[in-house]
């Protein structure tokens, strides 16, 4: 169950006081075992009400008034969101909470609603299936995709074509025999102990990975890569190095939507769309 562990506001969290050293440390070694043990999801201070306002809704009315708010007793100064098996282990875990106020505190314990609660006024599951895709929204807004590739025992070589080719810089590389966890047993065939487990190398600035994988060939199919340069002599340039050893699929052209575009595929089998871009619409 989740749960929401409220840290109620008192005189001096009102008046801003700040918390001392011993304090915070006590706060972040208690944070620090509730992250071990899994539970703890999220939590912050609340800076004092007179840093906030509050909005009142009657009808359709809308009246915002600016703190501070009088009844500090009803206000809270921080929260912690938790995952537990049941209440009575949220209150284990509160009670090992050292004071986070100079003087006597509170702090409450509220059940989070869970969608399954809801199920009596949405029997269709329409509500839980958009709410799913918000959480699905959320979770994706500050991730990162990044292409990883995979050589086939030629990851080396390849990481020193593209330096050359254009430009890129490798900022991580590892072998397998660096790994500081050994690869289990038949995973990597024998004489790859010398290629390479991961590598990170930017073009640009785009950054993707790289391996050598465990024996398998390469095949980059039904992808492309693209690069966008400013330029038409740039174009040019980096279009014929890819190509060094590849294959032209399309030649650099002007199309409606770029001055110059092209499409080929290098020698190690990866399909790049060298480009420039067009006016914006």
């Amino acid at each position: 169950m989740k749960v929401m562990v409220i840290v109620k506001a008192t005189a001096s969290s009102e008046a801003g006081e700040l918390p001392s050293e011993e304090l915070l440390i006590a706060m972040g070694q208690f944070n620090e075992a509730l992250v071990n043990a899994g539970i703890m999801k999220a939590g912050e201070g609340l800076k004092p009400s007179s840093q906030a306002v509050r909005v009142r809704f009657s009808g359709e009315n809308r009246t915002v008034t600016d703190g501070p708010f009088a009844e500090t007793k009803e206000l809270i100064a921080g929260y912690w969101l938790w995952e537990v098996k049941s209440m009575e282990e949220a209150v284990e875990w509160v009670k090992r909470c050292p004071n986070p106020m100079m003087e006597d505190s509170d702090i409450d314990i509220r059940p989070i609603y869970e969608m399954e609660d809801f199920a009596e006024v949405d029997p269709q599951g329409e509500v839980e299936k958009h709410e799913d895709e918000l959480r699905s929204r959320i979770a994706t807004h500050d991730a990162a995709v990044q292409p990883y590739l995979f050589f086939g025992g030629r990851c080396e070589e390849a990481l020193e074509f593209y330096k050359q080719a254009i430009g890129a810089t490798v900022s991580m590389c590892m072998r397998f025999s660096e790994s500081p966890d050994p690869a289990p047993e038949g995973m990597i065939p024998e004489g790859f102990e010398n290629k390479i487990m991961h590598a990170s190398f930017q073009v640009g600035k785009m950054t993707l990975m790289a391996s050598d994988g465990c024996g398998e060939d390469s095949a980059f199919g039904s992808f492309r890569l693209t690069l966008t340069v400013p330029s038409v002599a740039d174009a040019d340039l980096l279009f014929n190095a890819l190509a060094d050893g590849g294959t032209v699929d399309m030649p650099l052209t002007k199309t409606f939507w770029s001055p110059r575009y092209g499409m080929v595929t290098d020698k190690f089998g990866l399909g790049w769309m060298v480009m420039v871009p067009g006016e914006p619409c």
